[in-house]
């Protein structure tokens, strides 16, 4: 829970400040460093923002650390899972807080593992998994057999197998993790054809002939050539010969000693392989960095590698403490605050006790291991005594017996080995062999471009320094955060806590000396130029600009907010903060502010947006406006001028009207010409014989008007004549029709063919209408079908459509007399004038629009509905009406009285 809170609030601060932080993970071993490492990635890779790109950084984030503790831990005395290297990784998040990539670097790592293992330890886990979990096809490939037992590497320490670990089931977690953080099988191929070779490296025998290693391993050398895809003579060469340049010369020397390095080479080289699983982002990205790496080891014996070991916890306390306590104590006096200084144990004469130049142990290592003759560890102890008698923090057994070598307790280093384990030496006809393998993974290791210097390399403890020194470079770029893990007991028990132990811990840490200093100090400060930049906006005096210097600025914000003087101090150059909850009221206010600003912000450029739109949209209405104006103008002057123009035609052909044809006023002419037509036209004459209504013409038409006039009458007396030969020639011969009808023959004045529809049904009927002086007669072959008195005619209905239908209308003055005559003649105009000439009156005529009534017998009526449409069709409808639909044009009242002569 601590943990996840820890890397909350890392991440909140990153997100407001927008800086680099790192999280600084130290303990003994053992006492739960690398799970705290994995729960604060589970944290960051739930608790960040979800893309389907996040999800595979998130991936690689979680499934990097199984691949990465295979390669890199290891069983130890006080650890199953024990970390034999640091691990610094970087997560990168964008502006969002998304974590969008990663970097891993790995420090450290305790090569001489690969070749030697204290009794009841293990060699790096992947050995094991790899032989007891791989797949029978693979070890097959790679020469193996499964039985950790028949590898010298992995029986050393005499603990093959663990209660704790799975080996088999571990291998199934790296084969998955490899393939996620995109491992393809060729490169899992190539990977585990490196550490198989390690496993036949440490197979090899070498056997001494006259002072010198020959070997006898002929399989081993077979398996190495082909996993390494190196020719095996120049194998077997490189591991027993070494080339030195004499004089200008090349000279191939015999070796007598094996060859360790190029073991630990591969392995140290391979776990470098892995620091580019992550997706790293190479834009500039804020970062939270993650320090894992053992920690303090004391063992019964405690050897070179818990030198390197101890030394490096020594290097992070003297980090922890710069940065802390010293640096806090020393920032107080700086700043003029008033302080109490807590005392505490600087640890860093003890890191120059190791690492000072020229005096410090690693010096002195390194200057026995180089320097011409047969260095041992007797003398490298003797050069530490020569050299460091006199510090407090140094003592050796030479000082009390040249004899006692063993006098040592778990609280010393052994020297015995030192110098061996120091000078671990890859020579350089080994890295030119290795740099013609054909495996890619031994390529990248040992690149081509590398440059060949002939310098001699460097040793492990210098190595070892020159990493540390980067780290520590990398870390304090940073701001630091810190996990300080509690071994409770030395048995791995749960639920259980060693007391002295844990006070042990907590003293050797310097916890409680930080934590006095935290209680009496500052829980914040802050430089006045970044204090007030940021919370500038709660006091309206700051905001928005500040003109005075930073110092007063602040101090006029702090009052502003309430502040009393015991909860902050005003230093020369920062303001301290001393209780949390005053600086989280702080953030707390300045947050709603924050957010008022961003609303009054968004305001201000969305009317800023809005009104230059708008200003926009004016311009272009302007602009349109003027166009449209401007083109309106145009056309006004041009009718204006075509107007004057006309006029001006018009005025001087009125002037020359009486003049013959000119081109002055032969446009007036026509003018007047059209004019008198139009108007004619609208206004002939209502009669043929009606010649005193004829339009008087102008001058110029007074010829045209009488032949007009003549044309006109001729034309409509014409026409009536084709009318009245076309009806003779198409009607019945009267003497034939009316063959029976002797009384009636003498006195007919009119009779034409017609169709008569049915009262009942509308049938249709083919009959002649014969009009003489008294009635008007409905006949049928010679058969009188009705007679209807001039007397009892109401009135003639006709629709205003070219339908020629007519309605006789007729008074029923008792129940036998039949009803109205619905009929239908083609020659509806000249039948109607014989009535009305006959009757002598036309005012009985209607002309009907839509729809008329009529008798069908007395008390019944029916109804006939006129329509126009493209198709002339008669029929009845589901309602009763008959339905008389015609496709000619309109004919007007005005039309048909014209024909019957009528004013």
């Amino acid at each position: 829970t601590q943990g996840f809170a820890l890397a909350d609030n890392v991440y909140r601060t990153m997100i407001s400040e927008i800086n680099n932080h790192f999280i600084l993970i130290s303990g003994e071993s053992g006492a739960g460093k690398t799970e705290a490492s994995k729960k604060i990635l589970q944290f960051y890779a739930v608790s960040c923002v979800r893309t389907e790109v996040l999800d595979i950084v998130r991936d690689r984030l979680l499934l990097s650390n199984p691949v990465l503790e295979a390669f890199g831990n290891a069983k130890t005395l006080k650890n199953d899972n024990s970390s034999r290297f640091g691990k610094y990784m970087d997560i990168q998040f964008d502006h969002q807080g998304a974590a969008v990539g990663g970097h891993i670097l790995s420090y450290l790592l305790e090569k001489s593992r690969v070749v030697h293992q204290n009794h009841g330890e293990r060699n790096f886990h992947i050995f094991y998994q790899l032989v007891e979990g791989g797949e029978d096809e693979l070890l097959h490939r790679l020469g193996l057999e499964r039985n950790s037992e028949n590898y010298m590497y992995l029986v050393e320490g005499e603990c093959v197998q663990v209660g704790s670990i799975n080996d088999q089931s571990d291998w199934k977690t790296v084969r998955k993790a490899l393939t996620v953080i995109d491992f393809s099988e060729r490169d899992i191929e190539h990977l585990f054809a490196v550490i198989a070779s390690v496993l036949h490296l440490g197979n090899i025998h070498f056997e001494a002939s006259r002072g010198y290693a020959t070997l006898n391993s002929s399989e081993e050398i077979h398996w190495l050539s082909k996993l390494l895809g190196i020719s095996a003579n120049l194998l077997q060469e490189a591991l027993t010969h070494r080339k030195i340049e004499a004089k200008g010369e090349e000279v191939c020397l015999p070796l007598s000693h094996t060859v360790h390095g190029l073991k630990k080479e591969l392995l140290s080289d391979t776990n470098k392989y892995f620091q580019n699983v992550l997706l790293q982002d190479s834009s500039r990205k804020t970062v939270i960095g993650l320090l894992d790496i053992y920690g303090f080891e004391v063992f019964d014996v405690n050897s070179f590698e818990q030198f390197c070991i101890n030394y490096c916890n020594e290097k992070l306390q003297q980090l922890f403490i710069q940065l802390t306590i010293k640096s806090e104590q020393e920032e107080y006096e700086m700043e003029g605050i008033e302080w109490q200084p807590v005392p505490f144990f600087n640890n860093k004469i003890i890191c120059d006790l190791v690492e000072e130049k020229h005096r410090g142990i690693i010096s002195v290592l390194d200057e026995e291991c180089l320097r011409p003759g047969e260095p041992t560890d007797l003398t490298f102890l003797e050069k530490l005594e020569e050299k460091l008698a006199g510090h407090p923090h140094f003592v050796t057994a030479i000082r009390y017996c040249h004899r006692c070598v063993n006098l040592f307790n778990n609280r010393n280093f052994s020297y015995l080995g030192f110098v061996d384990k120091n000078n671990d030496l890859l020579y350089r006809n080994i890295k030119d062999v290795m740099r013609q393998s054909k495996n890619p993974i031994i390529q990248q290791c040992f690149p081509s471009s590398e440059p060949d210097s002939k310098k001699r390399p460097e040793t492990v403890a210098t190595q070892f320094k020159n990493n540390l020194f980067s780290l520590t470079q990398i870390l304090m770029s940073k701001e630091p955060w810190y996990v300080r893990c509690l071994k409770p007991n030395n048995d791995k028990r749960p639920g259980h806590f060693d007391d002295v132990l844990v006070r042990h811990q907590v003293k050797y840490l310097a916890l409680m000396e930080h934590l006095r200093v935290r209680r009496a100090g500052f829980a914040y400060r802050r430089r006045y130029e970044v204090f007030l930049k940021r919370y500038k906006p709660l006091c309206p005096d700051t905001w928005p600009n500040w003109k005075g210097t930073a110092a007063e600025g602040v101090e006029l914000l702090v009052k502003h907010l309430g502040y009393r003087p015991s909860e902050y101090k005003m230093g020369r150059s920062k303001i301290f903060i001393r209780h949390p909850r005053t600086l989280f009221a702080t953030e707390d206010a300045f947050d709603i502010c924050r957010h008022e600003l961003a609303t009054r912000i968004q305001a201000k450029y969305k009317g800023y947006r809005t009104k230059g739109d708008y200003l926009k949209q004016k311009e272009a209405a302007t602009k349109i406006e003027a166009c449209w104006r401007g083109l309106q103008a145009r056309k006004e002057r041009e009718r204006r001028a075509w107007a004057v123009k006309v006029i001006k035609k018009f005025i001087k052909g009125f002037m020359n009207r009486n003049q013959p044809v000119s081109m002055d006023n032969s446009e007036y002419l026509a003018f007047v010409r059209q004019s008198y037509l139009t108007r004619l036209r609208e206004n002939l004459p209502t009669s043929v014989l009606d010649r005193t209504s004829w339009l008087t013409p102008p001058p110029i038409m007074q010829e045209a008007s009488v032949i007009l006039q003549k044309v006109y009458t001729r034309h409509l007396v014409r026409k009536y004549v084709r009318g009245i030969t076309a009806q003779r020639k198409a009607q019945v011969p009267l003497q034939t029709v009316c063959l029976n009808c002797h009384l009636f023959v003498p006195l007919t004045q009119y009779s034409v063919p017609v169709i008569k529809y049915d009262r009942n049904g509308f049938r249709p009927r083919f009959r002649q209408l014969v009009l003489t002086q008294k009635a008007a007669y409905l006949v049928e072959e010679a058969k009188i079908k009705q007679r209807v008195e001039y007397s009892s005619l109401k009135g003639v209905s006709v629709s205003n459509l070219s339908d020629n239908f007519l309605i006789f209308h007729v008074t029923c003055e008792d129940i036998k007399q039949k009803g109205d005559l619905v009929l239908q003649c083609s020659y509806l105009f000249e039948a109607l004038t014989k009535l009305c000439l006959v009757m002598k009156n036309h005012k009985f005529i209607k002309v009907v629009d839509g729809s008329v009534r009529f008798d069908i017998q007395p008390g019944r009526e029916g109804v006939i509905d006129f329509k126009s449409s493209s198709e002339s069709m008669v029929y009845r409808a589901k309602n009763g009406h008959l339905i008389v639909v015609s496709h000619g044009k309109y004919v007007k009242k005005g039309t048909l009285l014209l024909f019957l002569g009528i004013t």
